[in-house]
């Protein structure tokens, strides 16, 4: 479902009215539902799509965060669990079939499709401690460099799960930011009575730089130069991702001043294109002088300098 469009599922655009959307739902969920389609596998996966996206949609806040994020970014968010938390199937059938709920469809006499067997824990009307429940879920928190943020790549980690060690191979996406999940279906604790087991959610903490810090999708670099530099002009040398860079500073240049280094910052995150690099200028002042200097800086004085 990560790839898959809610709205498109539903047949609605992205701005379809609460009532639009479940009236949608309504026609959908009479067209596939599997007591009405008996053994016709498509027919149940569509009929779990529907449901699916019913239950985020139907959402307000669910479907905020599933419009903010899209699918990918929603689904790195929410679990299966967390999708059907609050999607009361009781109130929502009892409307399509002339008045008989989800109770009928469960314990509702031969041929009746088993929504437990469809939802697993959400279903309300079975012995939770013989239903197949999902594995918990396991949280790692994963410090990484700026380059590896910064251009992604492979990397090995070990974490413990059952009291064992399992090690994993993770892929770590380019530009990723400080704070994001990256999830691992499947690499968490095992499921109960047959269930799936849980995820792994990677926590990404970037490590401080002695150099760069990051802001956003932008790096800064601080690098000073005296005052005669400011004054007259120069050439410097700064670094970055890619390597030392030559870069101008024009004379009169003031302290603070910061100057852009184009495309030369973090890639963005699932996006095409690279923030920018600032390097912001500072004016050195000696904390001490020699004679011939101080004479110097009192002729300049002079000339209001």
């Amino acid at each position: 479902m990560a790839t898959k469009d809610y709205y498109t599922i539903l047949g609605v655009n992205k701005n379809a009215s609460d009532e639009e959307i479940k009236r949608a739902f309504r026609k959908l969920a009479m067209k596939y539902h599997p007591d009405r389609n008996p053994n016709k596998k498509e027919a149940e996966e569509r009929f779990k799509e529907i449901n699916e996206a019913y239950a985020v949609l139907s959402d307000k806040e669910k479907r905020k965060q599933y419009d903010t994020f899209g699918a990918e970014g929603f689904h790195q968010r929410f679990t299966q669990e967390d999708i059907f938390r609050g999607f009361d199937f009781e109130e929502i059938f009892s409307g399509l079939f002339g008045g008989r709920g989800k109770r009928e469809f469960r314990f509702g006499g031969r041929g009746g499709f088993d929504f437990g067997d469809l939802f697993g824990r959400q279903a309300g009307y079975q012995d939770m401690s013989r239903m197949p429940q999902k594995g918990e879920d396991i949280v790692y928190e994963m410090a990484i460099s700026l380059e590896e943020a910064a251009w992604g790549g492979e990397k090995r980690i070990n974490y413990r799960k059952n009291g064992k060690v399992e090690e994993v191979s993770v892929k770590i996406p380019k530009g990723i930011p400080s704070g994001k999940k990256l999830r691992l279906a499947g690499k968490g604790m095992e499921g109960r009575n047959g269930g799936p087991p849980g995820d792994l959610y990677l926590q990404i903490s970037i490590r401080e730089h002695p150099t760069f810090s990051r802001e956003g999708d932008d790096l800064v670099v601080e690098k000073e130069i005296n005052f005669s530099e400011a004054a007259l002009g120069t050439t410097i040398e700064v670094p970055t991702l890619e390597g030392m860079k030559k870069i101008k500073i024009p004379p009169g240049t003031q302290s603070h001043t910061k100057m852009r280094l184009r495309g030369l910052g973090i890639p963005h995150f699932q996006g095409e294109g690279k923030g920018d690099e600032y390097v912001k200028v500072i004016v050195k002042v000696p904390k001490k002088v020699t004679e011939k200097s101080r004479g110097l800086i009192q002729e300049l004085a002079k000339e209001g300098i």
